[in-house]
């Protein structure tokens, strides 16, 4: 029987892992000079806690995988995002209690959803994202945007633009949902099945339809700036001031409405606009959230925003760029055993390198000295360590400097010295 991964994830191994960890590095580290603490929530919540109600999201409404426990009523969905798990535990933690708002956080992990499997878009796929909770302020809006940006920039991308658009307040929305639905009554007909379930239940999502985008009646829908009041209008105008401020480029999009229904004033995109990344260019993407926080029980008129990235959409834009990431780093010493009998000082020696710091292996296999020598080369150590019975003897090691194909006999005790001058002179050259 031939046991197969599932269709739509993946297995992460080898090199590409190590460029998983270094995107991972540059993330943690920007969070850390922005002054935002990992949380790490549950894989798996209630079903609630993403199913809320009158939701008209794809992602609740056909996409999330919830299963029911046996001989139990309790229903529960793996994540499909990672708001809402932030958000529940923020409330259910009390973080809404810290006298020094926002709380900063930031999360790292899979999420699933249950979607045709295409080109950067699968069904576990992993997210990097960022929630600023506690006050609203376009401030904070400016700061969760400007993290974006540069952690992105930060990876060696030059072809992204930032494109942004408000939401408006509770009174602009309902304005605006009226005039859209006004508008689109008499396309009910022309509308994908989707869209006439939007209809019902967030009409703005309309907008952000990928099969009726092109028809004719979308271009003349009506806009939502024109629905907004003067409150929200001031807030905008405020965001996109500051980012003028800041030098951070960006495009106002009128059609910007974002994939779930939480969202209110500033919502944004950070898109790729290399050819190479075809249909899906969405980097990054994320807004603010005004009413998510008092729905999961904590206190009223509490606010955040915070966006979220693919780290495999990450890896193709990228690639379209031509950006290298780092590979699997060389060895700095490999241990060659040159007679059986050495094998149990061999094991000492690589276990004293590594503790010294030093990244370094042994052969395990009892192989000839030609096959470890290849073997070296493909961990393209800088520093093979050979040890035999006559070096047991003498209670030697002979190191070899494979750069400059020089190598010399040592005393054990001199063995640490006589590899931190090889390496840290390599090191500075």
């Amino acid at each position: 029987m031939a046991y197969q991964i599932p269709r739509g994830t993946q297995d992460v191994y080898g090199d590409q892992s190590y460029k998983w960890q270094q995107l991972e590095r540059i993330f943690r580290e920007f969070c850390y000079l922005y002054n935002y603490d990992e949380i790490r929530t549950p894989i798996f919540e209630h079903t609630n806690v993403f199913k809320r109600e009158n939701d008209s999201s794809d992602m609740v409404n056909k996409e999330m995988y919830t299963f029911q426990l046996e001989n139990s009523s309790t229903s529960l969905t793996l994540r499909p995002e990672g708001t809402a798990g932030v958000i529940r535990s923020f409330v259910e933690n009390k973080m809404y209690a810290n006298p020094d708002l926002p709380v900063k956080l930031y999360y790292m992990g899979p999420m699933h959803r249950h979607e045709r499997p295409q080109k950067g878009r699968l069904r576990i796929f992993n997210q990097f994202g960022v929630e600023c909770l506690g006050n609203k302020s376009p401030y904070t809006d400016v700061e969760c945007i400007t993290l974006a940006f540069s952690i992105l920039k930060a990876l060696g991308l030059n072809d992204i633009k930032v494109t942004i658009n408000t939401l408006g307040d509770d009174e602009s929305r309902a304005s605006y949902r009226a005039a859209l639905k006004e508008y689109f009554k008499p396309h009910l007909d022309d509308l994908c099945s989707d869209c006439k379930r939007r209809y019902e239940q967030n009409p703005l999502r309309i907008l952000d339809c990928k099969i009726d985008h092109d028809k004719e009646f979308m271009k003349n829908a009506p806009s939502m700036k024109d629905y907004l009041n003067e409150g929200s209008k001031e807030y905008f105008e405020t965001v996109l001031s500051l980012l003028d401020e800041l030098n951070i480029p960006y495009e106002i999009d009128d059609n910007l409405v974002r994939g779930l229904d939480y969202y209110t004033h500033t919502v944004f995109e950070i898109v790729s606009i290399n050819k190479e990344m075809g249909a899906q260019s969405t980097v990054l993407a994320g807004g603010r959230y005004d009413g998510l926080i008092s729905y999961f029980g904590g206190p009223d008129g509490m606010s955040g925003i915070g966006w979220a990235l693919g780290i495999e959409r990450i890896l193709l834009a990228l690639e379209a760029e031509g950006v290298a990431l780092e590979t699997k780093p060389a060895l700095d010493a490999y241990v060659m055993c040159l007679d059986s009998e050495a094998r149990s000082k061999a094991l000492q020696i690589v276990t004293e390198l590594r503790a010294y710091g030093y990244r370094s292996d042994m052969d395990m296999l009892q192989r000839s000295f030609k096959a470890q020598f290849k073997a070296v080369d493909r961990a393209k150590a800088k520093v093979a360590i050979l040890i035999g019975n006559t070096e047991v003897e003498n209670n030697q090691v002979t190191i070899k400097d494979l750069k400059k194909k020089e190598q010399t006999t040592v005393d054990m005790k001199d063995m640490i010295e006589t590899l931190d001058h090889i390496l840290i002179e390599e090191h500075d050259h």
